[in-house]
C-alpha cells in the first residue's frame, strides 16, 4: 500500500483513538449509565393499587458511576433525592466492583491517547523504534478494547446480579420497601461500546494497511518489508 494511504489510515486510526478517550471521559461524569422506575411496594400494598393506580407509586431512577437521582412515588406526589456513591453509598453497593469499573475506564483513557498519540506519530514523525513495526499499535488497540469489554461485564453484573438499582432506591429508606419496575442502560454506557468498537476497528485498520497481526505465522517472511518503520 503506497505511504501517502498508510497515513492517512494512521490518520484516521488515531482520530478514532482519541474520540474514544474523550467519549469516555464525558461518559465518567454523567449520570446517565442506567435509568429505570421503582415501585414503592409496600405503598402500593397497603392501598392495593391494581392498573392505573400504580402510577401513583411508580418512581423514577437514573444514575452514573459517581452520583445519580431518584424520585420517589408513595402516592404522595413524586419527592426527588440526589446522591453521590462516594461516600454515602459504599457500604450497601459491592464497592470493588464499582471502583474496579471506574479504573478501567481511566485505563481505557489512557491507553486511547496513548495509542492516539502514536498514531499520529507514525502518520507523521520519524519513528522511535522500541516494539518493532506496529506490534505496539495493535497492543494498544487490544487494550483499550479488553478494557471496554470488562466495563460493561463489570458494570452489567453489578447492576443486574447484585441488584444495584434497587440498592440506591431502598438507601436511608426506613419501613418503605422499592422494588425494579423497569430498567435499561443509558447512553453512557453505550458509549463504551462504541468506544470498545472503535479499538476493534482501528486493529482492522492496521491490518488493512498491510501489516500482520501479531504472531501470526506469514507464508514468505522475506515478503514483510516496512515492519521497522513504524514504531508502536
Amino acid at each position: 500500500m503506497p505511504a501517502q494511504q498508510k497515513k492517512i489510515i494512521f490518520c484516521v486510526a488515531g482520530v478514532l483513538s482519541f474520540a474514544c478517550a474523550l467519549g469516555t471521559a464525558a461518559a465518567i461524569g454523567t449520570q446517565l449509565w442506567v435509568k429505570g422506575t421503582i415501585l414503592c411496594k409496600t405503598g402500593a400494598l397497603l392501598v392495593n393499587a391494581t392498573g392505573q393506580e400504580l402510577e401513583k407509586f411508580i418512581g423514577e431512577i437514573q444514575y452514573g458511576l459517581l452520583y445519580g437521582e431518584r424520585v420517589r412515588q408513595c402516592g404522595l406526589g413524586g419527592r426527588p433525592f440526589q446522591f453521590s456513591f462516594f461516600p454515602d453509598l459504599l457500604k450497601i453497593i459491592p464497592a470493588s466492583i464499582h471502583v474496579s469499573v471506574i479504573l478501567f475506564c481511566t485505563v481505557l483513557i489512557v491507553f486511547a491517547l496513548v495509542g492516539a498519540g502514536f498514531f499520529m506519530f507514525n502518520a507523521f514523525g520519524s519513528p522511535y523504534e522500541t516494539l518493532h513495526g506496529p506490534v505496539g499499535l495493535y497492543l494498544w488497540s487490544f487494550i483499550a478494547c479488553s478494557c471496554g469489554c470488562l466495563i460493561m461485564i463489570l458494570f452489567s453484573s453489578e447492576v443486574k446480579i447484585h441488584h444495584l438499582s434497587e440498592k440506591i432506591a431502598n438507601f436511608k429508606e426506613g419501613s418503605f420497601i422499592f422494588k425494579t419496575h423497569t430498567e435499561k442502560f443509558a447512553n453512557s454506557f453505550w458509549i463504551i461500546l462504541v468506544c470498545s468498537l472503535l479499538q476493534f476497528l482501528n486493529a482492522l485498520l492496521i491490518r488493512f494497511a498491510g501489516f500482520e497481526f501479531p504472531f501470526s505465522k506469514s507464508k514468505d517472511s522475506g515478503t514483510i518489508t516496512g515492519a521497522a518503520d513504524l514504531m508502536y
